[in-house]
């Protein structure tokens, strides 16, 4: 059974294949991630933003290097769960290695959760949050000009949302994406012809009822709502540059393939990183693993090109 994963990862044929239900939804949300406290070099802060038009405001966590300079370029980041879970504390780590690496300003948002918040509440917020952030970029010493944004899995796929929808407004101008193993299509869950004995971090049967839930609808109908699926968009060109992180053994492999391959049709510089053997959130399942690390290593790394800064390896264990 080990033969299809990648060396550094053989013990993913020991996980647990256990699907989301319904029934477990209450208490998924309820868990309160452990608190983290702040580092020494780190300081963070949470700000409430103003949310849109009848919508609650929006939770922001602002994480900046303790000898904090002006004109610093930022991440706009989007936390993982499949819409149904996830939150501001869980990706701490993450947010914290990136400013750590790269001495940049992170800026994540907390975004309301289906299934009692369905589309487009989660991008409403995530846009919201994204106004924040270009709004008070003199206050946070952010240059406005380089600020990227992205996530991981379905905050990724929120990211790329985001980035169609900034296009279309044309109020604020991110200047890059960060896709790691982005949830882009919901046209994934209702395949039949996807081979399923290696995927391992997030079940065919959770992303059916994670994007039944997101949409307010069955995955897969001919009509979508709007900026809600980024895969369902037919034109790409215009939005901006992009790195797309994903294992072959992922779910989401093929969407993501074809969504790099139609950005880069559309004139979109797209970075696709694949990894052989690797699953979804292998990287976060096994942090320690070499695999894990030079994945994250070369995210960051891909960041920091595009917002012009240096990287630098990470003092402490990723755990993205």
């Amino acid at each position: 059974m080990t033969s299809r994963f990648h060396p550094d990862l053989a013990a993913a044929a020991d996980l647990p294949r256990v699907p989301v239900r319904v029934e477990d939804l209450p208490t998924i949300q309820a868990i309160e991630p452990i608190a983290l406290h702040a580092p020494a070099d780190v300081e963070i802060v949470d700000v409430d933003a103003t949310g849109a038009a009848g919508a609650p405001p929006v939770r922001l966590r602002v994480y900046r290097p303790a000898a904090r300079a002006q004109d610093t370029p930022a991440l706009y980041w989007m936390h993982g769960g499949g819409y149904l879970a996830g939150s501001l504390e869980s990706d701490d780590p993450i947010a914290i290695d990136i400013v750590r690496r790269l001495g940049i300003v992170v800026v994540s948002v907390r975004y309301r959760l289906a299934p009692a918040h369905p589309a487009p509440a989660a991008l409403d917020d995530a846009y919201s949050g994204l106004a924040w952030v270009f709004r008070n970029a003199s206050d946070l010493g952010v240059d406005p000009d380089r600020i990227a944004i992205g996530g991981g899995s379905a905050g990724a796929g929120l990211a790329a949302a985001l980035a169609q929808l900034t296009h279309d407004r044309a109020e604020y101008r991110p200047v890059f994406q960060l896709l790691v193993e982005p949830m882009l299509d919901d046209r994934t869950a209702v395949r039949t012809d996807i081979d399923l004995t290696f995927v391992r971090g997030w079940e065919a049967e959770s992303n059916r009822l994670a994007w039944e839930a997101y949409l307010g609808q069955p995955p897969g109908m001919e009509h979508a709502p709007e900026y809600v699926v980024p895969a369902r968009r037919k034109d790409l060109s215009g939005l901006p540059p992009a790195w797309m992180g994903v294992g072959t053994l992922d779910l989401f492999f093929d969407e993501d393939l074809e969504y790099a391959r139609r950005l880069e049709l559309a004139g979109v510089p797209c970075e696709t990183h694949i990894v052989p053997g690797a699953f979804h959130g292998f990287e976060s399942i096994f942090p320690d693993a070499q695999v894990s690390k030079s994945f994250v290593t070369t995210a960051v790394d891909a960041l920091a090109v595009a917002l012009g800064v240096g990287g630098r390896s990470s003092t402490t264990p990723s755990s993205w």
